[in-house]
């Protein structure tokens, strides 16, 4: 019979998205089948599988931690913000429908029975699934329809461990005020809490630890100091602690576009771990600079991201700056407003019809119900080997005269011939729908070789840091970092059903 335990937090990015790969990762070491498992995620973070399926970054790297292929069974909801009111609703990797929020209060119970089977699916294959919440389990204007938190513990009958993240402060307000807030059944289920990203000596939170435990009966099983892992973020909230401004000291400055609805950033991780390189985000012109690179990210309402060039000075600067033969890549969404134009005519994206994009491409994008969802693998026209996926609902087309930037050789492993992207007649602006172009380490290596001879510096001077080499080492010392600092003989007692007291007697709280 499958062992099961749940994370859930006290809010978004308090960790559990790592904590879940972690515990991937540790158990998939100790010799067993382990998968993870989020029956709704909220991400503009997506990934296709090996079959066209689409499914959260989060699963895909808490799989990965776990030594197994993505499956889309790990994420069967997968919501896709369009605006401030509606989400693309995804189900077992294909889209369902849009939906604002008050229509899809009211669909999900009919997901319940679907998504129950999936898990079922899953347990029969594996020893231990270890299972994500989202936000938080105290969102009680919706718990009354909960399929994530504790709806989705009780469908399953999973015991529940909270995370609750010290580094933003109020952790102990945080603990007590979610707990509180379940109901009695809810509140039985939750059999542990986990402070996360501690910095100092756990004896001076001890006092804490101990009253907490009090007030709650729920006993602290574990701090997690807070470690310099180089792992992928997945929720958005991550990208405001990103930086603005370039090291002075690295050997190349990379600048990526903050667009208001940036999807799949995950796409820039591998750039970050580069020795010697400076990775930015830039939201306005007064971030702007000078970078060597200018990267424009993917979007889930590409016609509204270009507005917002428009309105904020960034479509003239970055004009400005291919003017100057500054290096410009797009991806996905990028690489449509770096055309000419972007139309609309069936509103798939807009109430606008045509919207002008940067017009630095000879291209021109057309917005389509169907959406693409294929993993691919091809030759760009300078000979390099690439793969990644591709995510959209635009039909790009080049002008006669326009090169593109990739021949895709097979998709979904199997063979197909067709060409992608478009590249500038200069050859400083390049546009693709390749996303994890950048994984490629042939292909990132030559770009950083072409970026460095425009200032004179001839060759790059250290191998590229191959992503999957990195990621199992940061899994690994995730892992470690779990293992040294959670009461593992508690959690194990967890997850085979035994209850963990806590010994402390109530203290008396005076009215």
């Amino acid at each position: 019979m499958v062992q099961q335990i749940m994370i859930q937090g006290t809010a978004s990015d308090a960790g559990k998205s790592v904590l879940v790969a972690g515990l991937c990762r540790l158990f998939k070491n100790k010799g067993f089948r382990v998968v993870p498992f989020k029956s709704q995620n909220m991400s503009l973070n997506s990934f296709i599988t090996a079959t066209g399926e689409e499914m959260g970054r989060a699963q895909v790297f808490q799989a990965e931690a776990a030594g197994v292929f993505p499956d889309v069974r790990m994420n069967p909801v997968l919501l896709k913000p369009t605006n401030d009111r509606q989400s693309q609703v995804i189900f077992m990797g294909s889209i369902l429908a849009n939906m604002d929020a008050v229509s899809y209060h009211d669909f999900k119970q009919t997901l319940i029975p679907k998504i129950q089977a999936v898990y079922q699916s899953l347990a029969a294959e594996n020893d231990i699934i270890v299972l994500e919440g989202a936000g938080s389990p105290a969102e009680i204007n919706l718990n009354d329809r909960d399929i994530v938190n504790m709806g989705m513990a009780k469908m399953v009958d999973a015991p529940v461990i909270l995370v609750a993240d010290i580094d933003k402060g109020g952790v102990f307000a945080s603990i007590y005020g979610t707990i509180m807030l379940l109901k009695d059944e809810e509140r039985a289920r939750l059999k542990g809490v986990i402070i996360n990203k501690f910095r100092g000596d756990v004896a001076l939170l001890q006092p804490g630890i101990e009253m907490i435990e009090a007030l709650t009966n729920v006993p602290v099983i574990g701090v997690i100091p807070y470690a310099n892992l180089q792992l992928e973020e997945e929720d958005s909230v991550a990208l405001s602690g990103k930086k603005t401004t370039a090291d002075d000291n690295a050997l190349l400055d990379i600048a990526i576009v903050c667009l208001p609805r940036i999807s799949n950033f995950t796409d820039f991780h591998v750039l970050e771990i580069q020795p010697d390189i400076s990775v930015r985000y830039i939201r306005s012109t007064n971030d702007f600079g000078n970078p060597d690179l200018l990267i424009i990210p993917g979007s889930k309402n590409t016609i509204e991201d270009m507005a917002f060039l428009e309105e904020s000075g960034l479509k003239k600067a970055i004009q400005h700056f291919a003017e100057k033969n500054g290096k410009i890549i797009g991806i996905c969404g990028g690489y449509q407003m770096l055309g000419e134009k972007m139309l609309d005519p069936n509103q798939v994206e807009s109430s606008q019809l045509e919207i002008a994009g940067l017009g630095l491409l000879h291209t021109e994008t057309t917005f389509q119900d169907q959406k693409q969802t294929t993993q691919i693998s091809g030759v760009t026209l300078s000979g390099e080997q690439v793969e990644g996926y591709e995510i959209h609902m635009g039909k790009t087309t080049r002008s006669k005269n326009t090169q593109p930037f990739c021949e895709i050789q097979a998709v979904n492993g199997n063979s197909e011939i067709h060409q992608d992207g478009a590249v500038s007649a200069s050859k400083n602006i390049i546009g693709t729908y390749i996303h994890g172009v950048f994984d490629n380490s042939t292909f990132l290596k030559n770009l950083f070789h072409e970026l460095l001879m425009k200032k004179q510096q001839m060759t790059y001077p250290h191998e590229i840091t191959p992503l999957k080499a990195h990621k199992e080492q940061e899994y690994n010392k995730l892992a470690t970092l779990l293992e040294k600092n959670i009461q593992m003989d508690k959690l194990e007692k967890i997850m085979k059903g035994e209850t963990i007291c806590v010994s402390i007697p109530k203290p008396a709280i005076k009215e």
